[in-house]
């Protein structure tokens, strides 16, 4: 398979998981605002969301550094790996146990999802432009240039972190919105470092790309 339809496929299957963890965040969210609403499903979709969307999330990372054919290799490398060693231990915390299941299911998830793409070897890198902003639609609303250029100056100087409950915090400077934070990371301008927990906050730095943007 040619690399660029390859990269269009796996990216566009990405944003997918991408759009079904935010929709079922923001279901549990939304639930939270109402005394005595069920959250046990809630909670439990939102754990099989983002299980099966940070496998996809890391792919798309090492791809921006090695290439479509090598970064899916090293990412299907590292899930049948995290799998092979994966205990039959279990946690005191129910939380934390139906966490680890939700991972083990998006690896064999996503393993199973590119198990026949053969993607052709990649193309020699040449020179190109630095990539440029266009105005996007983000939430129903237009958002303009310069206010993406401001988020990836946030979280380029900003310290920026993702929280638990969709929270974003700082350690100096203006706040940039979970949304346009998570444009920027869908697109490839930043990347979030899931090696963190959420409950601790996961920092987001610029990608590369994110990088040449702003030096453009």
């Amino acid at each position: 398979m040619d690399a660029k339809i390859a990269l269009k496929r796996l990216t566009n299957r990405a944003t997918s998981t991408f759009e079904e963890a935010g929709a079922a965040r923001k279901r549990l969210t939304d639930a939270l605002a109402f005394q005595g609403a069920q959250l046990d499903g809630l909670m439990d979709a939102v754990l099989v969301a983002e299980g099966k969307a940070k496998p996809w999330m890391q792919l798309l990372n090492r791809i921006d550094r090695h290439g479509v054919r090598e970064g899916l290799a090293k990412q299907r490398e590292e899930c049948l790996e995290l799998l092979l060693h994966y205990g039959l231990s279990m946690s005191t915390s129910m939380v934390r146990n139906a966490s680890q299941l939700a991972e083990q299911d998006g690896l064999r998830r996503f393993l199973d999802a590119t198990d026949t793409i053969e993607i052709d070897e990649d193309a020699a890198p040449t020179e190109t432009p630095a990539p440029e902003l266009e105005p996007a639609v983000i939430g129903g609303l237009r958002t303009a240039v310069r206010q993406q250029v401001q988020v990836l100056e946030a979280i380029r100087s900003n310290g920026v972190k993702v929280h638990a409950a969709d929270e974003v915090t700082v350690e100096d400077g203006s706040v940039p919105r979970l949304a346009m934070v998570e444009f920027a990371i869908t697109k490839g301008w930043a990347q979030l470092d899931d090696t963190r927990t959420a409950s601790e906050g996961q920092p987001v730095t610029l990608t590369e790309v994110g990088a040449a943007i702003l030096a453009g």
